[in-house]
């Protein structure tokens, strides 16, 4: 089945569907990623989203219980030059085309992505509609398009009730995660180093939190535009007045910069991929980074005397973490929980763990 992908700019790609034959309307963004496309399709931070892959061939290696990122796949859309017929690996359990009909996602293979991404990446991240009609009116597609917005993506994609996660192996601390569309993997990170995890959706107050008993507190990644969480800001406030030992990711990283004074903007493409270079200011080295957002704290904004910046994105100079003045906490706009990878930044899980144990023996 011939399938099209218009673009809010007025571009068309025609190509051949795969997954759902539904006609999509979405925000289209592009990943660079050779891999992880599974756990691409289940990060909550891509509600809302269109993605295009970059890499010419994807799924190849097929999917499997065990990559799942969260509960369901968020991504409205994916945009493929090629869709592999099969999965070739010892874990494989399906093809990534069932995956897509199964899980109810349209689909399009045969589009020149390389094209694609240049338009992306050259005038930004734009919506765009995609649709198996035959024939389609393009002016009445484009004022559905520029009329299009993504809101309240955070209450969409959080979780309802509290949800516990033990610590694999002898529990050391008990740590509250503020789902904001957490992955899978962040949570891993923490039980693999002794960590039980209670995961609280988005609208858990502050007071609950600290009422809570919780050696630290760690703000997770999500999708949309941080200033639309005004109340989830306000409780952060609350959250960053008292001593618990907090660390941020993505999403968390720019709530709590707007919550301590800061302000944040949109990049014209945003970053997504596995292959982002960040320099650790503090360390003097350059991490390769996964990343997703399509926003970012304004490095200018930051207060000195609340934060400092603690990593900036080699290939444009933007803020990629905060260390704040305030003891045990500290914030990172990259993934250091990567899956598929790279796993470079991983450490900081372990300093967020010394800052527990600090924060548990008393010191400052």
């Amino acid at each position: 089945m011939k399938a099209a992908l218009i673009l809010a700019n007025g571009s068309v790609f025609t190509g051949e569907s795969i997954g759902s034959a539904e006609t999509r309307v979405c925000e289209m963004v592009f990943n660079t990623s050779m891999t992880g496309y599974q756990e691409i399709l289940t990060d909550p931070s891509y509600a809302g989203q269109g993605v295009v892959m970059s890499y010419p061939l994807i799924g190849n290696y097929g999917v499997n219980s065990e990559d799942n990122e969260s509960s369901r796949p968020w991504v409205e859309a994916l945009v493929v030059r090629r869709l592999s017929p099969r999965g070739s690996n010892f874990r494989c359990e399906g093809d990534l085309g069932s995956y897509l009909k199964e899980h109810n996602i349209t689909g399009i293979q045969g589009v020149d992505t390389r094209a694609l991404t240049k338009i992306l990446r050259s005038q930004g991240s734009m919506n765009g509609m995609l649709t198996c009609a035959e024939h389609f009116q393009l002016d009445r597609v484009l004022e559905q398009l520029n009329a299009y917005r993504v809101t309240d993506t955070v209450a969409m994609v959080t979780r309802k009730e509290p949800e516990v996660f033990p610590a694999h192996g002898e529990e050391r601390y008990h740590v509250a995660m503020m789902d904001y569309g957490v992955k899978q993997n962040m949570i891993e990170c923490l039980r693999r180093r002794g960590c039980r995890v209670t995961a609280l959706p988005a609208s858990t107050s502050a007071d609950q939190v600290l009422s809570g008993g919780y050696d630290g507190v760690m703000l997770s990644n999500g999708p949309g535009d941080p200033a639309e969480n005004v109340q989830i800001i306000q409780e952060l406030k609350t959250l960053y007045a008292s001593d618990i030992p907090i660390f941020g990711v993505c999403l968390g990283h720019q709530l709590l910069a707007l919550a301590t004074g800061a302000q944040t903007g949109r990049l014209a493409y945003g970053h997504r991929g596995g292959n982002h270079p960040v320099r650790d200011l503090e360390k003097g080295r350059v991490f390769i980074t996964s990343q997703n957002h399509g926003y970012m704290v304004l490095s200018d904004s930051v207060d000195p005397g609340v934060a400092q910046v603690s990593h900036i994105n080699v290939n444009d100079g933007t803020c990629e973490g905060l260390r704040y003045q305030r003891p045990h906490c500290f914030t990172t706009q990259f993934h250091p929980e990567a899956n598929a990878g790279p796993k470079d930044t991983e450490y900081l899980f372990n300093r967020f763990i010394d800052h527990m144990a600090a924060k548990k023996g008393g010191a400052q």
